[in-house]
Protein backbone atom coordinates (compact mmCIF):
# COMPACT_ATOMS: atom_id res chain seq x y z
CA UNK A 1 0.00 0.00 0.00
CA UNK A 2 1.47 3.30 -0.72
CA UNK A 3 1.29 6.75 1.48
CA UNK A 4 -1.57 7.92 -0.74
CA UNK A 5 -3.87 4.70 0.17
CA UNK A 6 -2.65 4.92 3.21
CA UNK A 7 -3.41 8.50 3.82
CA UNK A 8 -6.84 7.60 2.05
CA UNK A 9 -7.33 5.10 4.97
CA UNK A 10 -6.34 7.82 7.65
CA UNK A 11 -9.08 10.30 6.25
CA UNK A 12 -12.01 7.77 6.15
CA UNK A 13 -11.33 6.47 9.85
CA UNK A 14 -10.87 10.13 10.87
CA UNK A 15 -14.69 10.88 8.95
CA UNK A 16 -15.86 7.90 10.78
CA UNK A 17 -14.64 9.05 14.61
CA UNK A 18 -15.80 13.08 13.69
CA UNK A 19 -19.16 11.19 12.84
CA UNK A 20 -19.71 8.99 15.87
CA UNK A 21 -18.64 11.51 18.06
CA UNK A 22 -18.60 14.79 17.42
CA UNK A 23 -16.88 17.73 18.75
CA UNK A 24 -17.37 18.39 22.58
CA UNK A 25 -14.72 15.72 23.68
CA UNK A 26 -10.86 15.72 25.31
CA UNK A 27 -8.05 15.66 22.27
CA UNK A 28 -7.16 12.25 24.12
CA UNK A 29 -10.27 10.69 23.83
CA UNK A 30 -10.30 10.99 20.01
CA UNK A 31 -6.60 10.07 19.63
CA UNK A 32 -7.82 7.35 21.59
CA UNK A 33 -10.46 5.80 18.79
CA UNK A 34 -8.83 7.41 16.44
CA UNK A 35 -5.97 4.68 16.85
CA UNK A 36 -8.32 2.15 17.30
CA UNK A 37 -10.24 2.78 14.00
CA UNK A 38 -6.85 2.81 12.52
CA UNK A 39 -5.67 -0.77 14.06
CA UNK A 40 -8.92 -2.13 13.20
CA UNK A 41 -8.51 -0.91 9.15
CA UNK A 42 -5.03 -3.25 9.00
CA UNK A 43 -2.69 0.01 9.46
CA UNK A 44 0.24 -0.15 11.73
CA UNK A 45 0.25 2.24 14.54
CA UNK A 46 2.58 4.10 16.92
CA UNK A 47 0.65 6.01 19.88
CA UNK A 48 2.50 9.00 21.31
CA UNK A 49 5.49 7.86 19.81
CA UNK A 50 8.50 9.33 21.88
CA UNK A 51 10.28 11.47 19.30
CA UNK A 52 14.10 12.29 20.62
CA UNK A 53 15.44 15.66 20.28
CA UNK A 54 19.52 15.93 19.65
CA UNK A 55 20.78 19.44 19.46
CA UNK A 56 24.30 19.27 19.20
CA UNK A 57 25.72 17.35 21.62
CA UNK A 58 22.76 17.02 24.21
CA UNK A 59 20.06 14.33 23.42
CA UNK A 60 16.75 15.02 24.63
CA UNK A 61 15.20 11.13 24.68
CA UNK A 62 11.46 12.55 25.08
CA UNK A 63 11.87 15.88 23.72
CA UNK A 64 8.54 15.23 21.51
CA UNK A 65 5.55 13.09 21.30
CA UNK A 66 3.67 12.41 17.95
CA UNK A 67 -0.21 11.69 18.23
CA UNK A 68 0.15 8.94 15.96
CA UNK A 69 2.45 7.72 13.50
CA UNK A 70 1.12 5.44 10.72
CA UNK A 71 2.87 2.91 8.86
CA UNK A 72 6.19 4.61 10.06
CA UNK A 73 5.54 7.06 7.23
CA UNK A 74 2.39 9.47 8.43
CA UNK A 75 2.21 11.82 11.53
CA UNK A 76 -1.14 12.80 12.99
CA UNK A 77 -1.35 15.72 15.16
CA UNK A 78 -4.61 15.77 16.94
CA UNK A 79 -6.45 18.71 18.34
CA UNK A 80 -9.31 20.05 19.69
CA UNK A 81 -9.14 23.69 19.11
CA UNK A 82 -11.37 26.84 18.16
CA UNK A 83 -9.57 26.96 14.71
CA UNK A 84 -6.34 25.72 13.64
CA UNK A 85 -3.17 28.06 13.94
CA UNK A 86 0.06 28.40 12.30
CA UNK A 87 1.56 26.95 15.36
CA UNK A 88 -0.59 23.67 14.73
CA UNK A 89 1.47 23.70 11.15
CA UNK A 90 4.82 24.49 13.00
CA UNK A 91 4.31 21.54 15.56
CA UNK A 92 3.69 19.17 12.73
CA UNK A 93 5.98 19.96 10.13
CA UNK A 94 8.96 19.62 13.21
CA UNK A 95 7.59 16.71 13.84
CA UNK A 96 7.58 15.94 10.15
CA UNK A 97 11.18 17.37 9.58
CA UNK A 98 12.20 15.38 12.73
CA UNK A 99 11.14 11.58 11.20
CA UNK A 100 11.78 12.28 7.85
CA UNK A 101 8.08 11.71 6.95
CA UNK A 102 6.49 13.86 3.80
CA UNK A 103 3.09 13.28 4.74
CA UNK A 104 1.30 14.34 7.77
CA UNK A 105 -2.48 14.97 9.15
CA UNK A 106 -3.45 17.92 11.38
CA UNK A 107 -6.77 17.12 12.65
CA UNK A 108 -8.94 19.26 14.65
CA UNK A 109 -11.91 17.64 15.94
CA UNK A 110 -13.83 20.63 17.40
CA UNK A 111 -15.71 21.29 14.24
CA UNK A 112 -19.32 20.95 12.96
CA UNK A 113 -18.39 19.17 9.96
CA UNK A 114 -14.77 17.40 9.92
CA UNK A 115 -14.48 18.49 6.28
CA UNK A 116 -13.63 21.83 7.84
CA UNK A 117 -11.24 20.68 10.62
CA UNK A 118 -8.24 19.00 8.63
CA UNK A 119 -5.24 19.80 6.57
CA UNK A 120 -3.45 17.49 4.48
CA UNK A 121 0.64 18.97 5.11
CA UNK A 122 3.48 17.42 2.71
CA UNK A 123 7.27 18.48 2.82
Amino acid sequence: MNNEEIFKKILDCSFLVHTALGPGLLESAYTECLNYELLQSGLRVEKQKPLPLIYKEVNLEAGYRIDLLVEGSIVIEIKFVEALADIHMAQILTYMKLTKCRLGLLANFNVLHFKSGFKRVII
